[in-house]
């Protein structure tokens, strides 16, 4: 017998669904946002928020929940622009039905993050209309013409960013300063793109090469000019060791220019890296009027040399455990590349700042080098540490039992007993050789005592004889 199916069609949409109820007015939040600071990109940035501000007032389907704007904000990196995570998090707290934003381009330029962030806005029943591709997120069949010109919009990015790289390095090679803005001894002027020695500050310059010249440390030079007030290029009252030494090997000071010191790994994540001969250099001599000899540089960097050769390991920008700085120093080690960790600090000068532990292969030469590396907040390390210190106090014998073992197995290693036998037979040789010289000694004392004996006793005859 042949069932009969009845068909309950749809009547709403995924959309309508607000708590149990649907509602015919739409949240509405417009995002804009420019990239640089330059007037006509400003003049753009306001052009978006009064138009879309007029937008919404135009619909009576519409309310306008707030208006989001980032101004002057790269879009690659979505974590550096606050209003568009204010809106996120209001979107995900259900103060949000619909995000309108001119384009991709202008809501992310990261495949990723265009993906990611529409995904959970989906998840939550969140509409993303972007005008200029007439997309709505919600009503669209799939994702296939979302990841087709989000990909655009980032590859856009990436030409974008390989001409401004190339046009620089073409100003380089021409002899141009690109990227500067000013030193500690030097004044920088916008207009003329030249640079002039700040005569007070360059006071400071002198000093600083001539107390490293007589032996000082950088962290010495750093507490007597902490000591003695005088502030730093941008008005701090406290010097750093790092910044003496910045100054020390910054060739500007003799007059040269080199350019290209750092490099951009890629324009998604804008991370710089030392240049180390990845990238090319341009070294210009006599550029500007120095504020230094050359003489006087060169002995400084020949002491800055000499401090540096014993954490050297033969390989530029490769060095040896030697920081002591930081209780964690030197003592943390990668479990997948047996790298040092080193001391960094993440979105510094922001709410989110906080220190974290991270491979330097990772950090120095890239993620693919140690794909599986993560950063240790160091909170996490300081509770890991006393807990474990906890465990030894409590006279735990599986551990101390451990510790023990292993310092056993330390001192017995076949090297250490090698140069124990070694000094061993060393002080037998030594003992050997004194023995031999307590017998020479009690000989040569034995014949003096004779000979002095002997001529005593004939010189007493032959007195007697001339008599």
């Amino acid at each position: 017998m042949a069932l009969e199916v009845e068909v309950i069609k749809a009547s709403r949409k995924m959309a309508d669904r607000k708590g149990g109820k649907s509602s015919d007015v739409l949240r509405v939040a417009p995002y804009a946002r420019v990239s640089t600071d330059s007037e006509e990109q400003l003049n753009s940035y306001k052009s978006q928020v009064a138009y879309y501000t007029d937008l919404v007032s135009k619909r009576s389907d519409w309310v306008l929940v707030d208006m989001y704007a980032d101004e002057a904000i790269t879009g690659t990196q979505v974590t550096k622009r606050e209003d568009f995570q204010r809106m996120i998090n209001d979107c995900m707290d259900g103060k949000i039905d619909m995000v309108i934003t001119k384009s991709i381009s202008r809501f992310a330029r990261n495949t990723l993050d265009t993906l990611k962030y529409v995904r959970m806005l989906k998840e939550k029943g969140v509409a993303v209309f972007f005008e200029d591709e007439n997309i709505n997120t919600l009503t669209m069949d799939g994702e296939l013409l979302l990841v087709i010109l989000s990909s655009v919009a980032q590859q856009e990015v990436e030409n974008i960013s390989a001409n401004v790289k190339k046009g620089l390095k073409m100003k380089m090679k021409r002899g141009e300063l690109v990227g500067f803005q000013s030193c500690l001894g030097y004044d920088y002027d916008p207009s003329t793109k030249k640079i002039s020695i700040n005569q007070e500050e360059a006071e400071l310059v002198r000093y600083i090469f001539q107390r490293y010249s007589e032996g000082m440390g950088a962290y010495v030079i750093a507490k007597e000019l902490t000591e003695a007030g005088h502030k730093t290029k941008y008005g701090r009252i406290e010097w750093q060791d790092t910044s003496i030494l910045g100054i020390i090997k910054n060739e500007k000071y003799k007059g040269d220019l080199l350019q290209g010191k750092t490099f951009t790994v890629d324009p998604i994540s804008k991370r710089r890296l030392e240049n180390y001969g990845e990238e090319d250099q341009f070294y210009v001599k006599n550029h500007h009027e120095p504020i230094i000899s050359e003489e006087v540089f060169e002995r400084a960097q020949a002491i800055l040399h000499r401090r540096g050769e014993n954490r050297r390991r033969g390989m530029k920008g490769k060095r040896d455990k030697y920081s002591r700085k930081f209780a964690f120093s030197s003592m943390l080690e990668c479990a997948f590349c047996k790298s040092n960790f080193s001391r960094r600090n993440w979105h510094s000068g922001t709410p989110h700042e906080k220190t974290v532990w991270q491979c330097v292969t990772s950090t120095k030469k890239g993620k693919k080098l140690c794909p599986h590396s993560k950063g240790l907040n160091e909170k996490m390390i300081e509770e890991a540490f006393v807990e474990s210190y906890k465990l030894v106090c409590r006279n735990h014998t599986d551990i101390i039992d451990e510790l023990i073992k292993r310092m056993e197995s330390v001192f017995s290693d076949q090297n250490s007993q090698k140069r124990l036998n070694k000094l061993n037979g060393d002080i037998q040789a030594l003992e050997q050789k004194r023995s031999k010289c307590n017998r020479q000694v009690v000989l040569n004392t034995f014949c003096s005592l004779r000979l002095n004996t002997f001529f005593s006793e004939n010189s007493a005859s032959v007195f007697n004889s001339v008599a």
